[in-house]
Protein backbone atom coordinates (compact mmCIF):
# COMPACT_ATOMS: atom_id res chain seq x y z
CA UNK A 1 0.00 0.00 0.00
CA UNK A 2 1.42 3.00 -0.89
CA UNK A 3 2.29 5.80 1.76
CA UNK A 4 -0.03 8.57 2.21
CA UNK A 5 1.94 12.25 2.05
CA UNK A 6 -0.03 14.95 3.31
CA UNK A 7 0.98 18.28 2.06
CA UNK A 8 0.21 21.42 4.38
CA UNK A 9 0.85 24.71 3.56
CA UNK A 10 3.12 25.88 6.12
CA UNK A 11 3.37 28.73 8.35
CA UNK A 12 5.39 30.62 10.25
CA UNK A 13 3.44 30.16 13.65
CA UNK A 14 4.19 26.97 15.84
CA UNK A 15 0.88 26.06 16.27
CA UNK A 16 -0.18 25.35 12.45
CA UNK A 17 2.58 22.28 12.51
CA UNK A 18 1.69 21.06 16.12
CA UNK A 19 -1.89 20.94 14.79
CA UNK A 20 -1.01 18.88 11.67
CA UNK A 21 1.35 16.85 13.85
CA UNK A 22 -1.90 16.21 15.55
CA UNK A 23 -4.02 15.47 13.15
CA UNK A 24 -2.26 12.96 11.69
CA UNK A 25 -1.83 11.36 14.89
CA UNK A 26 -5.67 11.51 14.29
CA UNK A 27 -5.26 9.55 10.92
CA UNK A 28 -2.84 6.90 11.89
CA UNK A 29 -4.91 5.70 14.75
CA UNK A 30 -7.87 4.94 12.17
CA UNK A 31 -5.25 3.39 9.64
CA UNK A 32 -2.51 1.71 11.41
CA UNK A 33 0.24 0.40 9.37
CA UNK A 34 -0.36 2.87 6.88
CA UNK A 35 2.41 4.91 6.51
CA UNK A 36 2.14 8.56 6.15
CA UNK A 37 4.57 11.33 5.78
CA UNK A 38 4.39 14.77 5.80
CA UNK A 39 5.83 18.03 3.68
CA UNK A 40 5.37 21.33 3.59
CA UNK A 41 4.98 23.84 0.38
CA UNK A 42 6.44 27.24 2.69
CA UNK A 43 7.56 28.29 5.98
CA UNK A 44 8.04 24.66 7.68
CA UNK A 45 10.13 21.69 7.33
CA UNK A 46 10.45 19.18 5.43
CA UNK A 47 10.07 20.19 2.08
CA UNK A 48 8.41 18.05 -0.33
CA UNK A 49 11.57 17.46 -2.17
CA UNK A 50 13.00 16.26 0.79
CA UNK A 51 10.54 13.68 1.92
CA UNK A 52 9.93 12.23 -1.45
CA UNK A 53 13.13 11.43 -1.81
CA UNK A 54 12.82 8.72 0.79
CA UNK A 55 9.39 7.15 -0.10
CA UNK A 56 9.07 4.04 -2.21
CA UNK A 57 5.65 5.44 -3.29
CA UNK A 58 3.15 7.22 -2.36
CA UNK A 59 -0.51 9.02 -2.66
CA UNK A 60 -0.16 13.44 -1.91
CA UNK A 61 -3.32 14.32 -0.28
CA UNK A 62 -3.20 18.39 0.10
CA UNK A 63 -4.37 19.63 3.44
CA UNK A 64 -6.22 22.56 1.74
CA UNK A 65 -9.98 22.71 1.90
CA UNK A 66 -10.89 24.21 -1.67
CA UNK A 67 -9.14 24.13 -5.63
CA UNK A 68 -6.99 27.47 -5.54
CA UNK A 69 -3.90 28.55 -6.19
CA UNK A 70 -1.58 26.40 -3.92
CA UNK A 71 -3.69 23.17 -5.14
CA UNK A 72 -3.73 24.48 -8.64
CA UNK A 73 -0.14 25.43 -9.25
CA UNK A 74 2.24 25.26 -6.15
CA UNK A 75 1.85 21.41 -5.59
CA UNK A 76 1.37 20.39 -8.69
CA UNK A 77 4.79 22.34 -9.70
CA UNK A 78 6.59 21.38 -6.42
CA UNK A 79 6.07 17.50 -7.01
CA UNK A 80 7.38 18.34 -10.51
CA UNK A 81 10.48 19.99 -9.10
CA UNK A 82 11.28 17.34 -7.27
CA UNK A 83 11.00 14.64 -9.91
CA UNK A 84 7.74 12.63 -8.21
CA UNK A 85 5.07 11.30 -10.72
CA UNK A 86 2.24 10.85 -7.60
CA UNK A 87 -0.93 10.54 -7.84
CA UNK A 88 -2.62 13.29 -5.98
CA UNK A 89 -5.57 13.16 -4.01
CA UNK A 90 -8.00 16.03 -4.59
CA UNK A 91 -8.42 18.99 -1.85
CA UNK A 92 -10.87 18.55 1.54
CA UNK A 93 -13.76 20.39 0.36
CA UNK A 94 -16.77 19.76 -0.03
CA UNK A 95 -17.83 17.59 1.74
CA UNK A 96 -20.30 16.30 4.31
CA UNK A 97 -17.71 15.93 7.30
CA UNK A 98 -17.01 19.08 6.64
CA UNK A 99 -19.83 20.44 7.72
CA UNK A 100 -19.87 17.66 10.37
CA UNK A 101 -16.77 19.33 11.77
CA UNK A 102 -18.26 22.89 11.75
CA UNK A 103 -20.92 21.62 13.68
CA UNK A 104 -18.30 20.08 16.38
CA UNK A 105 -16.56 23.07 16.96
CA UNK A 106 -19.51 25.02 17.47
CA UNK A 107 -20.52 23.09 19.68
CA UNK A 108 -17.42 22.88 21.63
CA UNK A 109 -18.30 26.49 21.62
CA UNK A 110 -21.36 26.33 23.78
CA UNK A 111 -24.25 26.05 20.47
CA UNK A 112 -27.01 23.22 20.90
CA UNK A 113 -26.40 22.35 17.23
CA UNK A 114 -28.61 19.22 18.24
CA UNK A 115 -31.93 21.13 18.82
CA UNK A 116 -33.63 22.25 15.65
CA UNK A 117 -34.96 25.35 17.45
CA UNK A 118 -31.73 26.92 18.53
CA UNK A 119 -30.45 26.21 14.84
CA UNK A 120 -33.11 28.24 13.48
CA UNK A 121 -32.73 31.11 15.58
CA UNK A 122 -29.42 30.91 14.58
CA UNK A 123 -26.93 33.14 11.77
CA UNK A 124 -23.62 31.58 11.73
CA UNK A 125 -20.84 33.23 9.87
CA UNK A 126 -18.89 30.93 7.70
CA UNK A 127 -15.43 32.77 8.05
CA UNK A 128 -12.88 31.86 5.26
CA UNK A 129 -9.00 33.07 4.68
CA UNK A 130 -10.57 34.40 0.93
CA UNK A 131 -8.80 33.38 -2.11
CA UNK A 132 -7.70 35.40 -5.13
CA UNK A 133 -9.13 32.81 -7.55
CA UNK A 134 -13.41 33.21 -8.33
CA UNK A 135 -13.90 29.44 -8.17
CA UNK A 136 -12.52 28.90 -4.18
CA UNK A 137 -14.26 31.95 -3.35
CA UNK A 138 -17.83 30.14 -5.25
CA UNK A 139 -17.15 26.73 -3.51
CA UNK A 140 -16.74 28.43 -0.40
CA UNK A 141 -20.31 30.13 -0.66
CA UNK A 142 -21.31 26.68 -1.90
CA UNK A 143 -20.57 25.12 1.63
CA UNK A 144 -22.43 28.00 2.93
CA UNK A 145 -25.67 27.11 1.30
CA UNK A 146 -25.19 23.74 1.78
CA UNK A 147 -24.57 24.26 5.39
CA UNK A 148 -27.95 26.34 5.75
CA UNK A 149 -29.86 24.08 4.12
CA UNK A 150 -29.05 20.89 5.68
CA UNK A 151 -28.79 22.66 9.15
CA UNK A 152 -31.65 24.79 9.18
CA UNK A 153 -29.50 27.38 10.68
CA UNK A 154 -31.33 31.20 10.38
CA UNK A 155 -28.77 32.48 7.56
CA UNK A 156 -25.40 31.50 6.97
CA UNK A 157 -22.81 34.40 5.36
CA UNK A 158 -19.46 34.26 4.06
CA UNK A 159 -16.48 36.45 5.59
CA UNK A 160 -13.15 36.31 4.61
CA UNK A 161 -9.63 37.27 6.53
CA UNK A 162 -8.29 38.62 3.75
CA UNK A 163 -8.97 39.32 -0.05
CA UNK A 164 -11.54 40.78 -1.24
CA UNK A 165 -15.40 39.97 -0.18
CA UNK A 166 -16.89 40.72 3.59
CA UNK A 167 -15.29 40.96 6.41
CA UNK A 168 -16.85 38.84 9.76
CA UNK A 169 -18.28 42.78 11.35
CA UNK A 170 -19.90 42.52 7.88
CA UNK A 171 -21.21 39.55 8.00
CA UNK A 172 -22.30 39.80 11.56
CA UNK A 173 -24.74 42.66 10.86
CA UNK A 174 -26.09 41.08 7.89
CA UNK A 175 -27.27 38.21 9.97
CA UNK A 176 -28.91 40.77 12.66
CA UNK A 177 -30.74 42.42 9.50
CA UNK A 178 -32.06 38.84 8.75
CA UNK A 179 -33.91 38.86 12.35
CA UNK A 180 -30.97 36.22 13.93
CA UNK A 181 -31.50 36.23 17.11
CA UNK A 182 -27.79 34.78 17.98
CA UNK A 183 -24.78 34.79 15.84
CA UNK A 184 -21.77 32.47 15.80
CA UNK A 185 -18.87 32.42 14.07
CA UNK A 186 -17.02 28.91 12.92
CA UNK A 187 -13.75 29.70 10.81
CA UNK A 188 -13.09 27.49 7.99
CA UNK A 189 -9.75 27.45 8.57
CA UNK A 190 -7.64 24.03 8.94
CA UNK A 191 -4.83 25.65 11.85
CA UNK A 192 -4.11 28.33 14.27
CA UNK A 193 -2.60 31.43 13.03
CA UNK A 194 -2.12 34.70 11.88
CA UNK A 195 -5.54 34.88 9.75
CA UNK A 196 -7.50 32.77 12.29
CA UNK A 197 -6.51 35.36 15.02
CA UNK A 198 -7.73 38.21 12.95
CA UNK A 199 -11.05 36.56 12.52
CA UNK A 200 -11.71 36.00 16.23
CA UNK A 201 -11.06 39.53 17.21
CA UNK A 202 -12.96 40.67 14.67
CA UNK A 203 -15.96 38.41 15.81
CA UNK A 204 -15.65 40.43 19.27
CA UNK A 205 -19.73 41.06 18.33
CA UNK A 206 -20.56 37.31 17.69
CA UNK A 207 -22.35 35.61 20.72
CA UNK A 208 -19.93 32.53 20.18
CA UNK A 209 -16.64 31.69 18.15
CA UNK A 210 -15.95 28.43 17.14
CA UNK A 211 -12.31 27.22 17.42
CA UNK A 212 -10.47 26.06 13.71
CA UNK A 213 -11.04 22.73 12.19
CA UNK A 214 -7.70 21.18 13.45
CA UNK A 215 -7.34 17.83 14.52
CA UNK A 216 -11.23 17.35 14.18
CA UNK A 217 -11.88 13.64 13.93
CA UNK A 218 -14.21 14.57 10.91
CA UNK A 219 -10.75 15.50 8.95
CA UNK A 220 -8.77 12.64 9.84
CA UNK A 221 -11.75 10.15 8.04
CA UNK A 222 -12.01 12.73 5.16
CA UNK A 223 -7.95 12.65 4.74
CA UNK A 224 -8.48 9.01 4.45
CA UNK A 225 -11.29 8.87 1.92
CA UNK A 226 -9.46 11.66 -0.68
CA UNK A 227 -6.67 8.96 -0.32
CA UNK A 228 -8.79 6.06 -1.34
CA UNK A 229 -9.97 7.97 -3.77
CA UNK A 230 -6.58 8.82 -5.20
CA UNK A 231 -5.52 5.28 -4.58
CA UNK A 232 -8.32 3.50 -6.55
CA UNK A 233 -8.50 5.94 -9.91
CA UNK A 234 -7.23 4.49 -12.91
CA UNK A 235 -4.15 5.47 -14.12
CA UNK A 236 -4.03 7.93 -17.85
CA UNK A 237 -3.93 6.18 -20.21
CA UNK A 238 0.12 6.74 -21.94
CA UNK A 239 -0.48 8.99 -25.07
CA UNK A 240 -0.51 7.74 -28.56
CA UNK A 241 2.59 8.09 -31.18
CA UNK A 242 3.18 7.42 -34.47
Amino acid sequence: MPALLLIAHGSRDPRHAATVAALVDGVRARRPGLEIATAYLDHCAPRIPQVVARLDGAVAVPLLLNRAFHAKHDIPAALRAAGAALPVADVLGPSPLLLAALDRRLAEAGLDVASPTVRARTGVVLAAAGSSDPAADAATRAVAAEWRRTRGWAAVEVAYAAGTGPRVPDALAALRATGARRTAVAPYLLAPGRLPDRITEAAAAADLVADVLGPAPELAALLLTRYDEARRAPLPLPALTG
